[in-house]
C-alpha cells in the first residue's frame, strides 16, 4: 500500500518554459512519470507566476495521448529512402549510427561530418556534443539553433557593444522614460514581457513607447508613436536619428571618447542621412521622422 501511495502521489518540480526566450518559470505537476499540469512560478523573477497561452498548455503536449500519437518511443530505421521505417533495437540503432560516422570519417576526414543541434538543450548537453565533435572526432562543424537564429543580433551586439550579450534586464522596463521597439511583435512573440511593458506604462503614464515595424501588429496598439517604415530600411532610420542627434548636439562627447572607437567614421557615414532622404527611403513622412511622441521633450544637452 505504501508503494502504491508513492506511485500515485503528485509531485511538483520547478523548471523553465521551453518556448520563447523570456525564460518564464514554471511549476510542473506530475504523478509518477506522467506530467499532469503546469502553472506559472510566482517566485520567478521573469514572469512572477504569469504564463502565456503556450506556456499554460505545456502539460497538454506531454500528455499520454499526444505522446503515443506524435512522439517516437523507440528507434526507427528506413533501409532505403522511399521505404517505410521499421522499428529496430537501441543497440542496432547506435551501432549503425556509430559505424556510419566512422566510415565517413575514415574515407573523407573529420570535416565531412557535422552536428546541428537543438536550441532547447541544456549547457551540459552542449558540452557533451562539443566534446564529441571537437575533442573526439576533430571537427569544428558544430552549430545550434540557439546560435544561428541569433547570429544577426550577435553580430550587432559585438560590433556596437563589444560583447555578445543583451545590454539590459527586465527590471529596466520599470525605470525607462522611453522604450523603442524595432522589428518585434512583442505582444505576440513575447507576451509576458509585453505585459510587463503594459504594467510599466500604467504605473508611469509619462513613459513613451515608439514602435517601428513595416506591419501594424498588436504591439502598435500600445505605442505613442508608430513608424510604418518600408521593409529593410531600418538602418537608414537609425542613421537618420544619429544625424539629427549630431546636428542638434544631443550627444555626450566625453562618454563617446571614453567608451567607443570609430565614431568619426560613423559621423561620415550618417552625414548624408538627412530627414528628407530618410523619409523618402523609409516611406514615412518627414514630419513623422521628426515628431516627438506626445510632446516628448528633447534630451538634455551634454
Amino acid at each position: 500500500m505504501a508503494l502504491l501511495a508513492d506511485l500515485t502521489a503528485m509531485t511538483e518540480t520547478r523548471s523553465t518554459c521551453p518556448y520563447c526566450g523570456v525564460g518564464c518559470g514554471v511549476i510542473i505537476e506530475s504523478t509518477g512519470e506522467q506530467i499532469t499540469g503546469v502553472r506559472g512560478d510566482p517566485d520567478h523573477p521573469a514572469n512572477f507566476g504569469r504564463l502565456c497561452t503556450k506556456g499554460s498548455t505545456l502539460a497538454l503536449t506531454a500528455s499520454a495521448a499526444v505522446t503515443r500519437q506524435t512522439r517516437l518511443l523507440y528507434p526507427m530505421r528506413r533501409e532505403h529512402r522511399h521505404e517505410e521505417a521499421k522499428r529496430v533495437s537501441w543497440d542496432n540503432a547506435l551501432t549503425f549510427a556509430s559505424e556510419s560516422f566512422a566510415q565517413i570519417i575514415r574515407e573523407h576526414g573529420p570535416d565531412a561530418v557535422g552536428f546541428y543541434i537543438s536550441g532547447q538543450l541544456l549547457t551540459e548537453d552542449y558540452y557533451v556534443f562539443n566534446k564529441l565533435a571537437k575533442g573526439l572526432i576533430g571537427t569544428n562543424n558544430v552549430d545550434t539553433n540557439s546560435r544561428l537564429c541569433m547570429s544577426s543580433a550577435v553580430a550587432g551586439y559585438k560590433q556596437t557593444l563589444g560583447a555578445d550579450a543583451p545590454p539590459a534586464c527586465y527590471d529596466d522596463v520599470n525605470h525607462a522614460a522611453c522604450i523603442f521597439i524595432v522589428g518585434s511583435n512583442t505582444a505576440y512573440a513575447h507576451p509576458i514581457l509585453f505585459r510587463r511593458i503594459e504594467d510599466a506604462k500604467a504605473a508611469n503614464p509619462q513613459l513613451k513607447i515608439i514602435f517601428c515595424d513595416p506591419r501594424r501588429t498588436d504591439t502598435a496598439e500600445i505605442a505613442d508613436l508608430y513608424l510604418p517604415l518600408q521593409p529593410g530600411t531600418d538602418v537608414s532610420l537609425f542613421n537618420g536619428m544619429l544625424h539629427i542627434m549630431l546636428w542638434e548636439g544631443w550627444i555626450k562627447t566625453d562618454y563617446i571618447a571614453a567608451h567607443t572607437s570609430g565614431f568619426e567614421a560613423l559621423k561620415t557615414t550618417v552625414r548624408d542621412y538627412t530627414p528628407d532622404l530618410v523619409a523618402e527611403t523609409c516611406g514615412i513622412k518627414k514630419k513623422t521622422c521628426l515628431q516627438r511622441p506626445n510632446c516628448l521633450p528633447p534630451p538634455p544637452l551634454p
